[in-house]
């Protein structure tokens, strides 16, 4: 008989006074077997959300804020299913954590529950920083400060809230544990991070250059002096797997269409924020004005502790509201630009190897300031040259390591018979210019 048919079965015999220290006892029992979850996800089908410290984590607002923020920030625009959140992306590296932990296991390798736990903090927590529509908006609410910096701030303050239980995952995710391939697990060329975020987003976007044998990679994985490394039979999935990155950001990540969106949200935050620094009356959530008001950075979480709490309630939805009011604001360039975003009427983004004439692109500007009746310094913010680039694998850093049979350890760069590795990790350049489609190119 299990635990709560027994307790429901004898529930009398609990509730007499002298038997109030067991009915305590099994309802304390029955709490915990209850915070043990499993999540149904698109990807991996089910996945067992470990009880206690993870599930308390799942459950915090810090981390429940991630469903509110879209994984691929505007992309959506380009490929209508990539609608899917951090949420999502955050559970399923951790889910991926768990299976190469235990693959470690499998092969030897000693990992402590406590360990185990800890790396799956770490990883579940990795991108609790993001701020609305991810890396779109990743500099214009604080300043000079990416996601990382911003998670490690919620982490510490969730580890203050949870009376240090949260230290070795700290740990972990700063590289400062003595396993360092738990941290690298966490973040290096072949983490968990890259194996569900390349998965996932194929899969939201329909864009099948990025399916990876995630499964596979994991199996293949070992520990060898500390380091992560893989089985020689796995090159070629790794092999895959740098491809599929190198793919997804040209088709995907950096998409022509999705920087001109983006571009036009980034001039949109600048220019409320503008307006909100020189007095005028803009609507705004309240958390959102905060941000928009001050020019935060930083040092400003050290000198403000609520700032974090304000910042851990900010999501797309906040965004979204603010534009769709702006569209009917007086200030004729914030209400141009958020009609342009509403309405998907996106600027035409030109991308090319080398970068634009100088003369073309004054050409541009005058025509833009002519057409919108602009001032020199308003210009901006209808158009804007600038570069990107991508670098699928960087051989200057940890490289990925194969194993051999024999016991020898190659860098993939050596032990790839099929592929130069060398050709993957020269980042590819490509200037871009953005400006309204109704201007002549």
């Amino acid at each position: 008989m299990s635990i709560s048919s027994s307790f429901c079965q004898n529930k009398s015999f609990f509730l007499r006074r002298e038997n109030q220290a067991q009915y305590r006892f099994f309802k304390s029992i029955l709490a915990e077997r209850r915070k043990h979850k499993i999540l149904n996800d698109p990807v991996y089908g089910f996945i067992n959300l470990p009880e206690g410290l993870i599930v308390n984590l799942i459950d915090h607002p810090y981390f429940q804020r991630l469903r509110r923020i879209k994984q691929l920030g505007l992309t959506h625009l380009v490929y209508p299913g990539a609608l899917h959140t951090r949420f999502h992306h955050s559970i399923g590296a951790m889910h991926l954590m768990t299976q190469a932990i235990g693959t470690l296991r499998y092969r030897g390798h000693e990992i402590t529950p406590d360990e185990e736990t800890a790396a799956q903090v770490a990883i579940l927590l990795h991108d609790v920083g993001h701020g609305p529509f991810s890396h779109a908006l990743e500099h214009s609410l604080v300043k000079g400060t990416s996601h990382e910096q911003l998670s490690l701030l919620f982490m510490k303050r969730l580890d203050q809230q949870m009376g240090g239980a949260l230290e070795t995952g700290i740990r972990i995710f700063t590289g400062t544990y003595p396993k360092r391939f738990l941290s690298q697990l966490v973040s290096s060329q072949l983490d968990m991070d890259r194996l569900d975020y390349l998965t996932r987003d194929s899969f939201f976007t329909g864009v099948s250059e990025g399916i990876i044998g995630t499964e596979r990679i994991i199996k293949m994985l070992d520990v060898f002096g500390d380091d992560i490394v893989a089985e020689a039979k796995g090159i070629y999935s790794i092999e895959k797997f740098l491809i599929a990155r190198r793919l997804m950001y040209w088709q995907v990540y950096l998409h022509k269409t999705v920087v001109a969106a983006e571009q036009i949200l980034i001039r949109i935050l600048r220019r409320a924020a503008y307006l909100r620094r020189i007095g005028d009356p803009l609507f705004a959530t309240p958390y959102l004005d905060r941000f928009l008001a001050d020019n935060c950075s930083l040092d400003d979480f050290s000198t403000h502790p609520d700032l974090l709490d304000a910042f851990g309630v900010i999501d797309d939805f906040d965004i979204l509201t603010g534009i769709k009011v702006w569209t009917l604001h007086p200030d004729r360039i914030l209400s141009t630009l958020s009609r342009l975003l509403v309405e998907r009427r996106l600027f035409r983004c030109l991308m090319q190897k080398d970068p634009f004439d100088y003369f073309f692109v004054e050409r541009i500007r005058k025509e833009v300031s002519a057409q919108f009746r602009l001032a020199e310094d308003e210009i901006d913010y209808f158009i804007h040259a600038g570069q990107t680039s991508n670098e699928a694998y960087d051989m200057e850093t940890d490289q990925i390591k194969i194993l051999h049979k024999d016991g020898r350890i190659e860098r993939i760069s050596e032990a790839s018979g099929q592929l130069d590795i060398s050709m993957l990790s020269k980042p590819v350049i490509k200037h871009f210019l953005c400006f309204p489609k109704n201007i002549a190119p």
